[in-house]
């Protein structure tokens, strides 16, 4: 398994780690900062610093094929400085963090959405760029409404904390379980809920900023009906073209 440091806090954007596999799909790690694609959201990009100095770029992340493996996906045209890699040799993994930062304001400000849309979620994708969210709903949903609500929100300035509970309270809780299309990971014995106080609770193994002000000008851009049950909210920030 690969110690995921990025559970515990979503800050750090620098390791140093240790080689326990590479192939040539990419690289495994004793421990990591980098997220890997999962519950909607991207995975991380980056590069793995080796002793030399040499840099190999990350340009994806992805689970393994073992519970709990994380695999650095490495990009095109560096399979002279893979095939130097093996393991047990130790390097320093670093993200892009501007991208990571991108990916924690849109998350978090996808909990905010869940607060003002009482409805199951049975889509969701979070980029560096957009966010959205599919609500399993037949109402209209107004996007000004939508967004006096999120600037609401993130002006109150709430914090936001992970933490772990056991697979049976989560069983107890069901309601905590707002998505129809992801689950939460089973069989590890707990399960990781997200909280910003007030407003939202739910299991969430993302990256998020660590108070509702961090989201900042993130705004609705597009409210639109996809289905006869499903309306789709995308997310962006304010004044990108």
């Amino acid at each position: 398994m690969t110690d995921e440091l990025f559970r515990e806090d979503a800050t750090l954007h620098a390791c140093d780690a240790v080689v326990t596999a590479v192939d040539a799909r990419g690289v495994q790690l004793d421990r990591t900062v980098f997220y890997p694609l999962g519950g909607g959201q991207a995975g991380d990009r980056g590069v793995l610093r080796l002793c030399d100095g040499r840099e190999l770029a990350i340009a994806d992340t992805r689970k393994g094929d073992a519970p709990g493996a994380v695999l650095h996906v490495p990009a095109p045209g560096q399979e002279a400085l893979l095939a130097a890699l093996a393991a047990g040799a130790p390097v320093l993994a670093r993200i892009d963090a501007e991208r990571r930062r991108r990916h924690m304001r849109l998350h978090t400000a996808t909990h905010l959405l869940c607060a003002l849309v009482p409805h199951p979620v049975n889509g969701c994708s979070i980029t560096a760029d957009h966010a959205r969210l599919d609500f399993h709903m037949t109402e209209p949903l107004d996007k000004q409404a939508l967004n006096d609500g999120l600037a609401r929100l993130v002006a109150l300035a709430r914090p936001v904390r992970h933490r772990w509970i056991g697979e049976d309270e989560l069983d107890a809780n069901p309601q905590l379980v707002r998505s129809m299309s992801v689950q939460p990971p089973r069989g590890l014995g707990r399960v990781r809920v997200l909280e910003i106080e007030g407003v939202d609770l739910q299991p969430c193994g993302g990256t998020h900023v660590a108070d509702t002000a961090d989201v900042g000008d993130v705004v609705v851009t597009k409210v639109e009906k996809k289905s006869a049950t499903t309306r789709r909210v995308v997310l962006g920030f304010a004044g990108a073209a």
